[in-house]
C-alpha cells in the first residue's frame, strides 16, 4: 500500500509538471493532448488511472519474484516427499518466505534423520534375527543328531548312549544359555521396564561379587585382586541388573584371561564419577575389534571358536544395562592386559560429600 501511494504521488507530481511545461510551451504536440484530456476528462481521473496502471506494474514486477520463489519452494516440498529424497531449499530473503524456506530444510533434515533411523532399526532386526537363527541352528543341530543316533539304536552299550546323551546335555546347556542372553539383552535394550534403582554401595557391590566368582577363577587356575583407591563408592542402581552386567564382564575376563592367570579390579573415584576398571592379562584384542566388541553377536577373531561357550550377546547386554543407569563403558587392549572400564555417576549425597 505504501508503495502505491507512492507511485500515485509520484503521478501526480509528473502530470503537474506536465501542466506547468505547457502552460510554458503551449503549442507542443503533447501539451494538446495533456490539454484536451484534462479538459475532457479531468486531472484527477487522469491522475488516478497513471498511478493505477504504475501500481500494478510494480506489483506484478514484484510478486513474480515472490511467485517464483513460492515456486520453488513447492517443488522443494515435492521433492522431499517424494520417496524421502534428501532436498534443501535456498533460503534467499529474510522474510516470511525465508522462514518457510529455513523450517522446511529443518523438517527435510529431521525426515532424512528419522527414515536414516528407521533403516539401521530393520537392518538391526534382520541381522538380529540372522544371527539368532544361526547360532540357535548350531547347538539345536548338534542335539538332534546325537537323539537321533541314539533313537536309531546304534549304541551298542550303556556306556555309549550315557556319552552321547551328556554331549546332547551339554549342547541343550548351550541352546537354554544363548536363549536367556538373547531374552535379556532384548529386554535391556528394547527399555523394558524402569529399573528399581536404590542407594547401592557399589564397593560392598563389587567385593561381594568377586568372592562369589573365585570358584569359577580356581577352576580356570586364576585368582583376583582388587585395588581400592576410594572411601566409599555410592550410586543409583539396581541391583540384579548391575549383577549380571558385572557377571558378564567377569565371566568375559575369565574366560579370556587364564594365561595371565589374574584377574584384577580396580575401584576409584574420578570427579562425580564411581569407576570400576576389571583387567585381564591374556591375550590383547586386536585394535580393529575393540570398536565393535559391545555389539550383538560380534565375535574378535580370537573367540569364534565355539569351545569357548561365548554367545556373542554378553558384553553387549553388559553395555545396554550401564547405559540405561546413564553410564559408560569403554574398553582398552594391549600386549599385556585388557581392560573394561565403567563409569556411573555418584548418587547426589556422595557428590556433594566430594566438593
Amino acid at each position: 500500500m505504501l508503495s502505491g501511494a507512492i507511485l500515485l504521488w509520484g503521478g501526480y507530481r509528473l502530470v503537474n509538471s506536465l501542466l506547468h511545461m505547457n502552460t510554458s510551451s503551449p503549442s507542443a504536440p503533447y501539451s494538446l493532448v495533456l490539454k484536451w484530456i484534462i479538459n475532457h476528462i479531468g486531472s484527477v481521473p487522469v491522475m488516478t488511472a497513471v498511478g493505477i496502471i504504475s501500481f500494478l506494474v510494480f506489483f506484478f514486477l514484484y510478486t513474480r519474484k515472490v511467485v517464483s520463489y513460492l515456486e520453488e519452494i513447492t517443488q522443494g516440498i515435492q521433492q522431499i516427499t517424494k520417496l524421502g529424497e534428501s532436498h534443501r531449499i535456498e533460503v534467499r530473503t529474510s522474510d516470511e518466505l525465508g522462514v518457510l524456506a529455513e523450517n522446511i530444510n529443518i523438517m527435510s533434515e529431521r525426515l532424512q534423520q528419522s527414515l536414516l533411523e528407521e533403516r539401521k532399526a530393520i537392518q538391526a532386526k534382520n541381522e538380529l534375527i540372522t544371527g539368532v537363527s544361526h547360532d540357535l541352528r548350531t547347538p539345536l543341530t548338534s542335539v538332534l543328531g546325537y537323539l537321533d543316533y541314539i533313537e536309531q539304536d546304534r549304541c551298542r552299550e550303556e556306556t555309549e548312549v550315557r556319552y552321547y546323551v551328556g554331549i546332547a546335555y551339554q549342547k541343550a546347556l548351550v541352546l537354554r544359555k544363548l536363549i536367556d542372553d538373547l531374552f535379556e539383552y532384548t529386554r535391556v535394550n528394547s527399555g523394558g521396564l524402569p529399573l528399581a534403582a536404590e542407594q547401592l554401595d557399589l564397593k560392598a557391590f563389587i567385593r561381594q561379587l568377586a568372592e562369589e566368582a573365585v570358584p569359577e577363577l580356581a577352576r580356570a587356575g586364576m585368582a583376583y585382586e582388587l585395588v581400592d583407591h576410594t572411601e566409599s563408592l555410592w550410586i543409583q542402581g539396581a541391583p540384579y541388573e548391575l549383577l549380571r552386567a558385572y557377571e558378564n564382564l567377569i565371566t568375559n575376563a575369565i574366560r579370556y584371561g587364564r594365561e595371565g592367570k589374574k584377574l584384577e579390579i580396580v575401584l576409584t573415584r574420578e570427579g562425580d564419577e564411581a569407576v570400576v576398571r576389571i583387567s585381564n592379562f591374556g591375550e590383547m584384542i586386536a585394535e580393529s575389534d575393540l570398536p565393535h566388541i559391545f555389539e550383538r553377536f560380534y565375535r574378535a577373531e580370537r573367540s569364534r571358536s565355539r569351545h569357548t561357550g561365548g554367545s556373542g550377546l554378553g558384553l553387549a547386554i553388559a553395555k545396554g544395562i550401564v547405559e540405561r543407569h546413564h553410564g559408560e563403558i569403554t574398553a582398552q587392549s594391549d600386549v599385556n592386559r585388557t581392560d573394561f572400564i565403567t563409569r556411573f555417576p555418584l548418587s547426589p549425597e556422595e557428590s556433594l560429600e566430594n566438593l
